[in-house]
């Protein structure tokens, strides 16, 4: 068994993008610069937002955080994405989900420049995904194929089975691993809560995603020996051997789904730091896409 380290793998991204940075410095050249925006006090919201700006230092990023309260109106919020639509100093913008109740997500995510989306949520940017325009990819599901090249784990002929179909993880993510390229090539299988016969389904699997925010769920008699195995959950669980209160917990059942495996994510320091090094590298992109 190996560990699929995304900690080790961003930050070797952060540190090939910090080069870009430093070049581009002594060219005289534009620097990306990446906003967000922040409503509410959700604490995975706070802690994932300040990883980003903190990323952002690290690389030589330019970065701007705005804040509201969750009491915010969804006119005011809409009338600061136009803004960061308009304003030409800001090559990427993201609006951290979840919103308070009271705002329309989908309004919200409608009302961002694709050109800036560097979350890749906006329709056309999930429909150039679907036939290889140029635009971006969703960054979790971009951190996971990321991963995988950069541990040189195969995916031609490979059966994978991906568990939850969520229109940010599961659904771009079984699209892009049944292209005709590498990474690619997949057999996939898409599940979900109504999917019947689960195990035996996720038995067969050569690569096992698990993307539906169920800690533990995904356990040893689920996993055919020597597969590959990506968690992508990250749900606070209370915890009180830590100094916070909570520790994250992942999909699968580490301790007894890891020496099944090949490969395998852990929680935390799988995916979630490459979301944010894809969130970077399509900062970057946008930028290069505007010619700048």
């Amino acid at each position: 068994m190996q560990l699929l380290d995304g900690k080790a793998t961003a930050a070797q991204i952060r540190l090939e993008l910090s080069e870009i940075v430093k070049e581009r410095k002594l060219e005289g050249k534009k620097i990306p610069h990446l906003a967000a925006i922040l409503v509410g006090n959700d604490g995975g919201s706070v802690t994932y937002v300040g990883a980003k700006v903190k990323a952002c230092e690290e690389i030589g990023f330019e970065s701007t955080l705005i804040r509201y309260d969750d009491s915010v109106p969804e006119n005011v919020l809409l009338a600061k994405v136009k803004a960061l639509n308009e304003d030409k100093s800001i090559d990427g913008f993201i609006v951290q989900l979840p919103l308070p109740k009271h705002i329309d997500e989908q309004k919200v995510t409608l009302a961002i420049d694709p050109r800036k989306d560097v979350d890749g949520f906006h329709p056309m940017n999930l429909g150039n995904m679907l036939i290889d325009h140029p635009g971006f990819i969703c960054a979790t599901p971009l951190g996971i194929m990321e991963l995988m090249v950069r541990n040189n784990i195969k995916t031609e002929g490979k059966n994978c089975v991906i568990i939850g179909r969520s229109n940010i993880v599961g659904t771009p993510l079984s699209l892009l691993l049944g292209k005709n390229k590498s990474p690619g090539n997949c057999t996939v299988t898409l599940t979900h809560s109504r999917t019947k016969n689960l195990t035996e389904i996720c038995r067969n699997a050569d690569i096992l995603i698990a993307a539906i925010g169920q800690p533990g769920f995904v356990t040893a008699d689920m996993v055919k020996d020597g597969a590959v195995v990506i968690d992508v959950g990250t749900t606070r669980i209370e915890d009180k051997t830590k100094s916070k209160g909570w520790s994250l917990a992942g999909d699968v059942n580490f301790d007894e789904v890891a020496p099944k495996t090949s490969y395998i994510s852990p929680v935390p320091g799988g995916v979630g730091p490459m979301t944010i090094a894809s969130l970077m590298m399509n900062t970057l992109k946008a930028m290069e896409l505007k010619g700048k």
